[in-house]
C-alpha cells in the first residue's frame, strides 16, 4: 500500500490523489494537453493526449516504467517540485495470473487451483489430465492496441487437427492482463460459443467454442473468434501479447497493431520453451503502424511480442 496519509492509503485514494495533482499543476501551467505532449516528446518521453486526459481524470495511473519516467518529465514541464506527482503513485498493482519477472515479458502461467474451478463450471473437470485428440496445427492472433495504449480487441484464426472422430469443440483459455476487466468472446466464423465462465478476481475466462459440424480422424477445421474489451479506457496489457502453448503447434502468426497515439518507440519477440534458453529479437514497424512475429515448430513454450 502507499503514502502515510489518508488520501494515499490504498490505490484507489492514491489514484486520487495523483490525478488531483495533475489536474492542478496542468491548470496552473496554463499549457494544453497538445502542448505538453509535443515538451514530453521533445524529451523522449511517448505519452499519448489520451493517456494525459485519463490520468488527470482519475480514469487511469501511470503504472508501466516508460509511464513512470515520462511523470518525472512531466514535472519539470509543469514547474513543480521533482517527486510531487511521482510520489503519490502507489506501487505498480500485480494484474492477471501470475507477476511479470521482466516488463514486456510473459508472467508465470496461472495455477491449477486457479483454473479448476471454472472448468468444472463449463462441464470439462478433466481437460487438464484428459489426452487431447484435437490438435492446434496452426494459429493467427492479431492484438489491436487502442489510442490509450490499452488492448482494444484479439481477433483469431485457428485451424484444427482431428485425432479422434467426433471432435466438435475447442476449449478456450484467456486469462487478461488487467484482472479488473475479462473481455467479451465472440464467435466469427465456424463456430459458436457455448459455456462460458470467467474468474474476474484473475482476469481469467473459460469458453466453448463449439464447431459447425463435428470433424473426424485426419480432418480440419478452421474457427474464427475475438475477444472483446470494453472502454475507452481499455485494459492495460503491460506492453505485452503473448501465448502459452502447452502442445507443439506447427505456425504462430503474431500481429500487433497499434493506434497512430500509441506507436512505440521500440518493438521485440521474445520466447521462452521447455529447457531451452530464452530468446529475444528486434521488430521493425510496418507501414501500417505494427509489427508482426512468426514461430515455426513451436512449443510447448510461451511467445510474444513486447514493446515500450
Amino acid at each position: 500500500m502507499a503514502g502515510g496519509t489518508a488520501d494515499g492509503a490504498g490505490p484507489d485514494g492514491a489514484r486520487t490523489a495523483f490525478a488531483s495533482a495533475l489536474r492542478a499543476a496542468i491548470t496552473g501551467s496554463g499549457l494544453s494537453l497538445d502542448r505538453i505532449q509535443a515538451r514530453l516528446r521533445a524529451r523522449g518521453a511517448s505519452v499519448s493526449v489520451t493517456a494525459l486526459s485519463y490520468w488527470q481524470s482519475g480514469k487511469r495511473q501511470p503504472e508501466r516504467p516508460g509511464s513512470l519516467s515520462a511523470v518525472r518529465v512531466l514535472e519539470e514541464i509543469l514547474g513543480v517540485p521533482a517527486g510531487s506527482l511521482l510520489g503519490l503513485l502507489p506501487p505498480p498493482r500485480p494484474r492477471g495470473a501470475a507477476r511479470r519477472d521482466r516488463q514486456g515479458e510473459e508472467p508465470l502461467t496461472f495455477t491449477r487451483e486457479t483454473l479448476q474451478p471454472l472448468l468444472d463450471r463449463v462441464g470439462a473437470p478433466d481437460a487438464l489430465d484428459q489426452q487431447h485428440q484435437l490438435k492446434l496445427v496452426g494459429l493467427h492472433d492479431r492484438c489491436e492496441i487502442a489510442a490509450d495504449g490499452g488492448q482494444r480487441r484479439v481477433t483469431s484464426r485457428a485451424v484444427f487437427q482431428a485425432g479422434a472422430d467426433g471432435q466438435d469443440r475447442w476449449l478456450l483459455v484467456y486469462a487478461q492482463d488487467d484482472a479488473a476487466s475479462v473481455p467479451q468472446v465472440h464467435a466469427v466464423r465456424n463456430c459458436r460459443v457455448g459455456r462460458a465462465e470467467t474468474d474476474d478476481t484473475h482476469g481469467i475466462l473459460v469458453a466453448e467454442l463449439l464447431f459447425d459440424r463435428p470433424i473426424d480422424r485426419g480432418e480440419t477445421h478452421l474457427i474464427e473468434y475475438s475477444l472483446t474489451n470494453a472502454g475507452p479506457p481499455y485494459p492495460e496489457c503491460r506492453a505485452t501479447h503473448y501465448r502459452e502453448f502447452r502442445r507443439p503447434v506447427r505456425e504462430y502468426l503474431l500481429e500487433i497493431h497499434f493506434a497512430p497515439e500509441a506507436v512505440p518507440s521500440r518493438c521485440w519477440q521474445y520466447s521462452r520453451g521447455g529447457d531451452t534458453t530464452p530468446s529475444r529479437r528486434r521488430l521493425r514497424l510496418d507501414s501500417a503502424g505494427g509489427v508482426h512475429a512468426v514461430a515455426l515448430d513451436f512449443g510447448p513454450g510461451i511467445f510474444g511480442i513486447g514493446w515500450e
